[in-house]
């Protein structure tokens, strides 16, 4: 089977901004459609993984932008999975543009969930293989994001519309929540070149997530808690770091 998958989209209203431009969520849109595409060549999609008790989660991202495509474009997305590792499956995508141009690329780390417990699954011990290829141009794998204290916070509560197939918040909506914390005008100035998310923990329905962030020196920080009223403690459910260029 071709180790590289490659599809194709056009930019439609449902992808943009009030800028008209692509909303920046849509980059990790595009990695889930294009990895979900691609694993139902390998035959390692979400039906047949379910019927052995697993399902794919996505823990980190590192997103790297050279240009936000506008109305109307025809982007061509590739990706390919790298060697899997000890705990993770590594994968890599990058999109152009029409005339060949790099639009941005994304390095992901995806493991193996068990749908019942919702823990981890090693690879070693899954029984699912991934053959991956290196091609020199891969992005280095995400880092975490030490805990920090900032200076705003404000609350959101995970809705129904933001769940997917596996009965949690999807990736997607991570970064439509953070871009929420900024105007539309800071957007219309501002166009992020670098991401970085890890997804700590999986986020419910019905969850209460307290959201602090700041801005300084051309970078937006998060932090996203839940109070566990078990424990009564804050327990890290996500974070992110994004740089803008002006």
């Amino acid at each position: 089977m071709e180790p590289i998958f490659t599809q194709k989209f056009t930019l439609s209203d449902l992808y943009l901004d009030c800028h008209r431009r692509m909303k920046p969520s849509m980059i990790l849109y595009f990695t889930q459609e294009v990895a979900g595409n691609h694993c139902v060549e390998l035959k390692k999609d979400w039906e047949t993984l379910a019927s052995q008790g697993l399902f794919w989660a996505v823990i980190r991202h590192r997103v790297r932008i050279s240009r936000l495509p506008m109305a109307g474009e025809t982007i061509t997305v590739q990706t390919w999975p790298m060697p899997t590792t000890r705990v993770a499956y590594p994968r890599n995508v990058v999109a152009f543009d029409e005339n060949g141009n790099e639009l941005f690329r994304v390095m992901s780390l995806w493991v193996l969930m068990d749908l019942n417990t919702r823990a981890m699954v090693l690879p070693g011990k899954s029984g699912v293989q991934v053959d991956g290829i290196l091609r020199g141009t891969e992005l280095p794998a995400p880092a975490s994001l030490p805990p920090k204290e900032l200076e705003n916070a404000t609350h959101r509560w995970v809705c129904f519309t933001e769940l997917d197939r596996n009965g949690h918040m999807n990736n997607v909506k991570y970064l439509d929540w953070i871009a929420d914390l900024m105007s539309s005008e800071f957007h219309k100035e501002h166009t992020p070149k670098e991401i970085t998310l890890c997804y700590l923990s999986e986020c419910r329905e019905g969850d209460r997530l307290r959201l602090q962030h700041g801005f300084s020196g051309g970078k937006l920080q998060v932090e996203a808690c839940r109070h566990d009223p078990a424990d009564g403690k804050a327990h890290r459910i996500f974070a992110a770091e994004i740089t803008y260029q002006a």
